[in-house]
């Protein structure tokens, strides 16, 4: 399993895109036992040529916020997302679906980490009953016939702090945001910790190095438009998630990163509710991080730009609860 970087083609000899670190023959084409090499498996009778990586993109949209005249505004970034596809001329079911993804992770070089990691065998916890509201969007699937992309419920959400340039009292104001955000979705977030790791548009959502054998946590960032330019003008943060995929499941968020306009961020809090204006942006990012859109309804937290809302309303909850209840993927 690997992930295409941005610009990155690989080609094969069949026009599509290839494993690397698998050896070919002369012609350029990759035989049989180079694939039973890379994969530790006797050789088969069946050619099969491999496909790729091939390069998803999800957006991670920008909330804004006004406060005492200062008006945040909207954007839209983008972030990556993971498949795994095997082309094959016979019996591509049984291969793409459980060989290749179980042999992906440990292949050198691998993009992902090996499947399971901390999944449990049901979801750690269940969203809250809501009013039933509709004043909520979500954030576009990749797949037609899948409703939405979430994180999977089954295991923890591991989030870490990049501290630099807080203003003094917000690792608190991220507590209670955190806890606000799993409390309306059910899904339950594991806090480890402060990083040195600075906020990206193109971030890896595996760092072994860093992280270990496991998808990176979720990255909440101080920041500024100097380390970050989509924080230039007057947007206070930015919020999205990158997915991954494998044949025969559904598409699931594995990564998260939201970035925060420190510099910005410490003139609202000198305000009168400036902590609470600062919870509320941290709030309505980590909806962007769970599979919220902006919502045309000023009475919804997730509305582009706030109008004194310091927390979710009935159609943020009733999204969130729809987000927490994705399927459990222990194959990714």
């Amino acid at each position: 399993m690997a992930r295409q970087r941005k610009g990155e083609l690989l080609e094969s000899d069949s026009g599509g895109r290839e494993f690397p670190r698998i050896r070919r023959s002369p012609s350029g084409r990759i035989p049989q036992w180079a694939i039973d090499e890379a994969l530790s498996k006797p050789p088969a009778p069946e050619p099969w040529r491999g496909a790729p990586i091939s390069p998803i993109s999800a957006k991670r949209t920008v909330h804004g916020r006004k406060v005492r005249g200062r008006k945040w505004r909207s954007r839209t970034a983008t972030v990556l997302g993971i498949a795994l596809v095997a082309g094959l001329y016979f019996t591509p079911t049984l291969f793409e679906r459980f060989v290749l993804p179980a042999a992906m992770p440990h292949l050198p070089g691998a993009k992902v980490p090996p499947p399971g990691f901390e999944a449990a065998s049901a979801p750690l916890g269940l969203p809250p009953a809501t009013s039933g509201s509709t004043a909520y969007v979500l954030q576009k699937s990749p797949d037609p016939g899948q409703a939405f992309v979430a994180y999977d419920p089954c295991r923890p959400l591991h989030y870490v702090v990049r501290p630099d340039n807080a203003p003094p009292g917000t690792d608190v104001l991220i507590q209670e945001a955190v806890s606000a955000v799993s409390a309306a979705s059910g899904l339950q977030f594991v806090y480890d910790g402060t990083t040195s790791e600075a906020p990206s548009e193109a971030r890896e959502a595996y760092q072994p190095a860093r992280y270990g054998k496991q998808w990176a946590p979720i990255l909440i960032a101080w920041s500024s438009p100097a380390e970050a330019p989509k924080l230039a003008g007057k947007v206070a943060g930015t919020g999205g998630s990158a997915y991954a995929h494998i044949p025969g499941e559904p598409y699931v968020y594995v990564a998260g990163q939201v970035t925060l306009d420190a510099p910005g961020l410490a003139e609202t809090l000198a305000w009168p509710e400036g902590p609470a204006h600062i919870r509320a942006i941290i709030m309505h990012e980590l909806g962007h991080v769970l599979g919220l859109d902006h919502v045309d309804d000023p009475t919804q937290l997730m509305y582009a730009e706030n109008s004194g809302q310091f927390d979710f309303g009935d159609g943020d909850r009733a999204g969130l609860a729809l987000l927490g209840t994705g399927e459990c993927v222990p194959r990714l």
